[in-house]
């Protein structure tokens, strides 16, 4: 089949690359100059995959599957862009965010250590052993490597024939043709168009926006103080800090530094493209959310601040919908990198049953 796919973030790159291994012929159209796009949710340095998922359990499971995707893939590219340190949640409050991560983990088998808080606290010196109940370990789970990942991928479908069109801006999709437009007036037809616009598929399709609502979100890049280095080297991705915070932690890696987000930064766009410089102070509102639990905050001096653009649905689930010749699928809620590698198989299995009810399912994690 020809297969025209509009989006070079992790879930589109992934589907033209299990696509291109079963035969079909792919174009991949990419708005930004680069692959990855660093104004897109794929276009950072690191992003967080774990097992632990609370009451969100089919996703926990198919955890497995992700990780078998990502192997085929690094078995493919040539290389593992995957740092395996494992994850740490710190509870803060009974029954907040954390905590239902363990019951999570706990309910599905999965393994986990609890650190009472002197043990957490010795063990991971940036905490405050007075402000938090306590910690665990989960060792499934650590950083993949976004941009080493886009460009390995991206070097592979190149090598495999694969047309990446860069810096070429999609302004129209007919899912009845099967075609695309261009900002130049061209038009491409295929027998199936597989949009992965992220952020940016409102702008194709402004009627899902009854579906996908898009966001505004930044996180913050730290230098943590000279004596705090060592610890956070060491130290395993932390999922959550607990408490309301909603807030998670990637330290230095795959060539990206220390990092601190939180999903309660974020408000409604209208236009993914808007608002991306970062104000000023907003650094400095992001870190200072995490105090409690690490300590000492105010000496993390800011090195960067990045904005980002999500799409998100009420349930914080995964999405896609079938409208004739054309397949829209958007990891939401900003959780969906970990599982990239998966989707692009499961798309292919798509494009080679046409059952849409499956890959719904799979997406939204639902017993099939």
């Amino acid at each position: 089949m020809k297969i025209t796919i509009v989006g070079a973030g992790i879930a589109g790159l992934s589907s033209a690359w299990s696509l291109t291994k079963a035969g079909h012929a792919v174009t991949m159209i990419e708005q930004g100059r680069t692959i990855p796009n660093p104004l897109a949710a794929s276009g950072d340095h690191h992003r967080i995959i774990r097992r632990a998922y609370g009451k969100a359990g089919g996703y926990a499971d198919a955890i497995s599957e992700a990780y078998d995707a990502w192997q085929s893939l690094w078995l493919d590219i040539g290389a593992a862009h995957l740092d395996a340190r494992g994850i740490i949640c710190i509870s803060r409050e009974a029954g907040d965010e954390a905590e239902e991560f363990r019951e999570g983990l706990e309910q599905g088998g999965y393994p986990l250590e609890l650190y009472d808080a002197r043990e957490a606290a010795r063990r991971y010196a940036y905490l405050d052993e007075g402000t938090f109940r306590y910690a665990f370990f989960s060792p499934e789970g650590g950083a993949l490597h976004c941009k080493r990942i886009a460009a390995d991928i991206a070097r592979w479908l190149r090598a495999h024939g694969t047309t990446i069109l860069e810096d070429t801006k999609v302004v129209g999709v007919d899912s009845e043709a099967g075609s695309v437009s261009l900002a130049d007036g061209t038009v491409i037809a295929a027998d199936k168009v597989i949009v992965t616009a992220g952020a940016w598929v409102l702008k194709l399709f402004p009627h899902l926006a009854t579906t996908l609502t898009t966001y505004r979100t930044a996180l913050v890049y730290l230098d943590p103080p000279a004596d705090l280095k060592a610890a956070w080297e060491s130290s395993p991705v932390i999922l959550d800090v607990g408490g309301r915070t909603d807030g998670y932690i990637i330290p230095a890696s795959g060539g990206g530094g220390l990092k601190f987000g939180t999903g309660l930064h974020k408000r409604k766009t209208p236009d993914a493209d808007l608002d991306r410089i970062p104000a000023r102070g907003e650094g400095e509102a992001i870190r200072d959310r995490f105090s409690p639990p690490m300590k000492r905050l105010g000496e993390y001096k800011i090195t960067d601040v990045v904005t980002c653009a999500y799409t998100f649905t009420d349930d914080k689930r995964f999405f896609a919908t079938e409208m004739d010749k054309c397949l829209v699928v958007s990891a939401c809620s900003g959780h969906g990198y970990k599982f990239g590698a998966a989707v692009g198989r499961r798309v292919a299995q798509f494009l080679a049953d046409g059952n849409t009810a499956s890959l719904e399912r799979w997406l939204k994690a639902e017993a099939a």
